[in-house]
């Protein structure tokens, strides 16, 4: 089977999820109880995975998710979101670690709630929080995405315990969190009007999660303008809390922490340019010789190829429901990073 490590949370369950062959029928237990142990998790998560049916295939879902989301955020990008080094990756504090975490917690929040409001699940199921403004005029119907369920099961699931002076541990929880956030941001409310000629005197109305594409857009805004953090104790709780550096000279008496929708780091991260234990380097990706050549390429130069690919065109639409088109060739112009 496809193996895509993932980690998710911080030191107290830093557990892979490998993509695990392909699946079985959720339908039946024992095929539902085997698929939690081919996860890797830890013993509490294996255990909440057995009591809940459909959890081991939404958690393979969010998997899948995660990777194909980082991997089209960051495709022009030095670092590409590949899956060589990602475990080593996963051990340090790099921006790409914190993308990595929220991401990763943000498909899982996602897929869950979708999995409740299509009935996947057994503990849950739509959202039917009926706490809007004006709900005596509202009929509240049609199945919503459960992101209450999801939030409070995940937070569970990924066991986030307070972790005293650990700064590595805060940060993780911190970007899991962040991650969880991005969904919530996401979360809209739709409504269907049902009324004499169209008039709005009962209301169908539903939460409706954001495609994914825009969590992942907005994490990856998060990820530019990532906040690098150290350890400081706050003098008022005796508490040490995450801080990050101030544009002024004077020291705060409390530290400035960073913001809960911030994507944090301690570490800078490495130029990805070269071969290492985080990434296979450049060398042979293709780029855009106006956008990101230069950069993808670290200075060493592109090779230019010329290849002839094939498309549709002179496309016409024959009569009720059919297109017929010709197919051409043109030349297309490759530049790809030299070595």
């Amino acid at each position: 089977g496809l193996s895509l490590p993932l980690h998710l949370t911080g030191k107290e369950a830093l557990t892979q999820f490998p993509l695990l062959g392909p699946s079985t029928n959720p339908a039946h237990w024992k095929a539902h109880l085997k698929q939690c142990d081919l996860l890797r998790l830890s013993r509490k998560q294996k255990r909440l995975c057995r009591r809940e049916p459909g959890l081991a295939e939404t958690l393979r879902d969010a998997i899948r998710l995660g990777v194909v989301e980082c991997q089209y955020q960051f495709r022009n990008e030095r670092w590409n979101c590949s899956l060589d080094g990602r475990a080593d990756l996963l051990k340090r504090g790099f921006k790409e670690t914190a993308f990595l975490y929220a991401v990763s917690s943000a498909a899982l929040t996602h897929s869950l709630a979708r999995a409740c409001s299509a009935g996947r699940m057994e503990r849950c199921t739509c959202d039917d929080s009926p706490d809007l403004e004006n709900r005596k005029a509202w009929q509240w119907g049609v199945c919503g995405d459960n992101l209450k369920y999801s939030t409070r099961f995940l937070k569970n699931f990924l066991g986030q315990k307070k972790v005293g002076k650990d700064l590595r541990a805060k940060v993780d929880i911190h970007n899991t969190n962040v991650g969880i956030k991005a969904v919530k941001n996401g979360l809209k409310t739709t409504c269907k009007c049902h009324g004499v000629s169209g008039s709005c005197a009962v209301r169908t109305c539903w939460k409706q999660l954001s495609p994914f594409h825009e969590t992942g857009k907005l994490l990856k805004l998060r990820y530019d303008s990532a906040v690098k953090v150290f350890s400081a104790t706050n003098d008022a709780v005796g508490q040490s809390e995450l801080a990050s550096p101030q544009p002024h000279n004077h020291m705060p008496k409390v530290p400035a922490g960073p913001r809960p929708t911030d994507l944090v780091y301690m570490e800078d991260s490495p130029s990805f340019c070269r071969p290492s234990r985080y990434s296979v380097g450049t060398a042979g990706r293709t780029c855009s010789r106006e956008a990101n050549c230069d950069s993808m390429c670290c200075g060493r130069g592109y090779n230019i190829q010329t290849r002839m690919v094939t498309f549709s065109c002179h496309c016409q639409v024959q009569w009720c429901c059919y297109v017929e088109c010709q197919q051409c060739m043109q030349e297309e112009v490759v530049y790809s990073c030299k070595q």
